[in-house]
């Protein structure tokens, strides 16, 4: 039988698919010139209501301690405009599915004052240097990670969903981070309780003797109230989730034993949330991404939460932030910023409450700002929003806030407040491996 010579049409084809894969293929020469180390658009947008990044917010004000909390380096911008249920239609193509159905059902409680966008996010010449290093090194095998050595932006030109993930859950947060917070369920009538957390999370880098394949280490425990206090969790999160799962452990003071916690992942339901969060949830979005298909959609430019300092004021009382549907709006400062969206689809034959999930991702950060998570019928269920706020001392971006609305019950949960918290959150906190064993848990449990 002879064999068929490939056509010139073939030929021309496969030539055309090869050129458009060279094409196609990320350029790592760019970063840290038109685009920015991490890998976002260092330009502004054509309009002028993005500016071009200029390095970031790296230094705190003139006298500002750590006592004071984060106070507004911005005090004398002016509110540019606010979106309300009003005008929800001319600014929808700019708002995420959950914010424009909360301007909706709640005309009298949700609404969001726009300020000019500044971006302050910026980092460690060793953070980014790292970053620019490894980029193009870095591989998935399945969902899991291989070969980050170090990097705290394994993919920062994404190819796909997954890759944009996998951004946010390795991103920089100073190496450790040692904080106190509380957080406030609130129920559709407006009634509310305080939950109190302290909690820590090490890097691997900055824990001495660190174990093999380790992305950090999380220790926390509640403070308040009397029936969550003493309950211990412990974290150990790997690097590559294919070789390895989460390990997780709980202590109750009143049985008094650490047990092991498989469900402290996914949508295994957060103590003190009154259902309102997933353990997926915690940090924008956390854990192994391996029960969705991720489908990166592009670029958008959101309104989203951004230089959070308002809600940091140490002045503030939390009965003053607290209000029925919402927190008060006029803390809140929303900025236009470009994100990354990403579409999470739970795959065939996994199981999670949210059979799809929509992701904004801060393209100068790669932090989760905003979700929409919608139910295994389809409906949207949940809106999400994170405010970000460059810690100026430290060069950290982290979430000054976290709110979680229900959408069907009309609750919400919000947390990472610290307005009533003298101690200052701490970065680049270093650790010793013992500190984070289920003993370790035993000896801490008998102290609070």
């Amino acid at each position: 039988m002879s064999k068929r010579r490939p056509t010139a049409g073939i030929v021309a084809t496969v030539a055309l698919i090869a050129a458009h894969s060279a094409i196609a293929a990320p350029d790592y020469s760019n970063l840290g010139k038109d685009l920015t180390p991490v890998g976002a658009e260092r330009a502004g947008n054509a309009d002028g209501t993005i500016p071009a990044w200029a390095g970031g917010l790296m230094q705190p004000p003139a006298g500002w301690t750590a006592q004071q909390g984060y106070v507004d380096p911005f005090p004398n911008d002016k509110l540019l405009f606010t979106i309300n249920s009003t005008n929800v239609g001319q600014y929808e193509a700019k708002l995420t599915r959950g914010q424009a159905a909360l301007l909706r059902k709640y005309p009298q409680n949700f609404r969001m004052n726009v300020y000019p966008t500044r971006r302050t996010i910026g980092y460690p010449k060793a953070v980014t240097d790292r970053v620019i290093a490894q980029a193009g090194k870095v591989s998935l095998q399945g969902f899991g990670l291989r070969n980050l050595n170090g990097s705290t932006t394994p993919f920062p030109i994404p190819e796909d969903g997954l890759q944009a993930i996998w951004n946010h859950l390795v991103r920089y947060l100073g190496g450790g981070i040692v904080r106190a917070g509380h957080s406030f369920p609130v129920r559709p009538n407006g009634d509310f309780f305080k939950i109190g957390f302290w909690s820590q999370r090490i890097y691997a880098a900055n824990v001495d003797n660190v174990e093999p394949n380790r992305l950090f280490y999380a220790l926390g425990y509640f403070t308040e109230p009397s029936t969550l206090r003493g309950t211990i969790f412990l974290v150990h999160e790997p690097v590559d989730q294919v070789a390895e799962q989460r390990s997780a452990w709980i202590y109750n003071s009143g049985q008094r034993r650490v047990r092991r916690a498989p469900d402290l992942a996914y949508d295994g339901i957060n103590d003190g949330s009154e259902g309102m969060l997933t353990t997926d949830q915690v940090d924008g979005y956390n854990g192994a991404p391996d029960r969705y298909e991720w489908k990166l959609l592009g670029k958008r430019e959101i309104y989203v939460p951004y230089n959070s300092y308002t809600l940091s004021d140490k002045s503030l009382r939390y009965k003053d932030i607290i209000r029925p549907k919402s927190i008060n709006p006029d803390y809140v400062r929303y900025e236009l910023h470009r994100v990354w969206v990403v579409e999470g689809t739970l795959k065939p034959g996994q199981r999670h409450i949210y059979g799809k999930r929509t992701l904004y991702l801060d393209e100068d950060s790669w932090s989760v700002l905003a979700e929409d998570a919608y139910d295994t019928r389809g409906a949207l269920w949940r809106a999400a929003m994170h405010g970000l706020l460059q810690a100026y001392d430290a060069q950290v971006p982290f979430y000054r806030f976290g709110i979680y609305h229900d959408l069907n019950s009309g609750g919400y949960l919000v947390g990472g407040l610290d307005n009533e918290i003298k101690d200052p959150i701490q970065f680049n906190a270093r650790a010793r491996v013992g500190d984070f064993q289920p003993d370790a848990l035993r000896r801490l449990g008998g102290t609070l």
